[in-house]
């Protein structure tokens, strides 16, 4: 569901989340002088006690509501409530729970 149908707010592609292909990072630090890129990614599991707690922070808890309310000003309610109806259609209503992973990088000259 698109709460903006004229253009998506792609904040999670581009910042932070959108830095991940571990073959771009290599390649990037290399090119910034790094011999030694080790990469490792650590899977991990994410739990909230409902699908509104990971709207909230996701709409309020980062420049995605900069975005949200610079398309919307008085929009960041329903934003976050439609972001809450979607993890809800997906995960359920009660406590929830998804994987998720970091990339941990170590890179030398």
């Amino acid at each position: 569901m698109a709460l903006y149908k004229d253009d998506s707010l792609r904040f999670l592609a581009r910042i932070p989340h959108g830095y991940h292909e571990l073959q771009t990072i290599r390649r990037e630090l290399a090119e910034a002088g790094f011999s030694s890129v080790k990469a490792e990614t650590l899977p991990r599991l994410s739990r909230a006690q409902s699908a509104r707690d990971p709207a909230i922070g996701l709409c309020q808890g980062t420049p995605l509501r900069n975005a949200i309310e610079a398309r919307d000003p008085g929009g960041l309610e329903a934003a976050t409530n439609a972001a809450a109806s979607a993890i809800a259609a997906r995960f359920g209503s009660g406590p929830i729970s998804a994987g998720m992973q970091a990339h941990v990088i170590t890179a030398s000259a």
